[in-house]
């Protein structure tokens, strides 16, 4: 395992035991809102300390992007950028909803090298190094071979943080409905995208999203020998918002049926 990769690791199994421990009694745990729909809790930010503080230990230069402490640059002038969500999901988990993750990537000039996605109440370590395959439990997983959308299972996020784009996005997801096998929204995008790598999903596809919601997840389904673009398949993803992604065969069609609802300001993919 890539060195950069088995601190990710570390961080992410630091940060999931302390969801695990706050998990046996929500009732007790602060919650507050940043905006309409988007939730943050004491145990978000202490998760997310703990992992700042085992990147920073092993990599002090480099730069960190998180989702509760913003962005903040490395002792040095790092190429390195730590992308983080430190519970992803945080709605499912106050909710008691076992569906919630730990996503912890490293890009480097803009490029996802390294990727963590840790799901501490099924204890699942979703692992990727670039060009070096993607992994469950040091299992090597790849993405499904199914060769037709009308057989396959979607998964997808509804739209929680910018309404913009509503009429659209139910527009896709009515059409989906009548051409995929079923479409799945479990609420956590970084375990959603992972398991598209592993073959539990054949295709995904959300609106407005943050870089920590994605970065881990993306490099999964490449290293897995999937494909990964935004609405319109380019490379945008990361910072545009928007993502689409699924095995090979899947990818191309899902993007055909997306592309005939999308506007203007879609296909640009805006900033979230």
């Amino acid at each position: 395992m890539h060195p950069a990769l088995t601190i990710a690791v570390k961080a992410a199994r630091r940060a999931g035991h302390i969801i695990n421990r706050a998990s046996t009694d929500i009732d007790l745990i602060k919650v507050s809102s940043k905006r309409q729909n988007d939730f943050v809790t004491e145990v978000d930010k202490a998760a997310e300390a703990a992992i700042i503080e085992v990147l920073r230990e092993a990599y002090p230069d480099h730069g960190i992007l998180a989702e509760e402490s913003g962005t903040t640059a490395g002792r040095g002038e790092s190429e390195f950028q730590w992308i983080i969500d430190p519970l992803d999901g945080t709605t499912n988990f106050i909710h008691g909803f076992p569906q919630y993750a730990v996503s912890i990537a490293l890009a480097h000039k803009g490029q996802i090298q390294q990727s963590v996605v840790y799901d501490p109440t099924r204890n699942e370590l979703f692992t990727a190094s670039k060009g070096r395959g993607a992994f469950l439990n040091d299992k090597r997983i790849r993405v499904t071979r199914r060769d037709r959308l009308d057989g396959s299972l979607i998964g997808t996020g509804f739209p929680y943080r910018v309404w913009d784009h509503v009429d659209a996005y139910l527009a896709i997801f009515r059409d989906l409905m009548q051409k995929t096998a079923g479409l799945r929204r479990p609420g956590a995008a970084s375990l959603d995208l992972a398991y598209v790598a592993c073959g539990r999903l054949d295709g995904f596809f959300e609106i407005g999203l943050a870089p920590w919601d994605m970065a881990g997840g993306a490099l999964l389904i490449t290293e897995a020998g999937g494909l990964v673009g935004d609405l319109t398949g380019e490379a945008n993803w990361l910072h545009g918002g928007n993502i689409a992604a699924g095995n090979p065969k899947v990818f191309g069609q899902l993007l055909q049926v997306i592309e005939t609802h999308l506007t203007p300001a879609l296909r640009g993919s805006p900033a979230p």
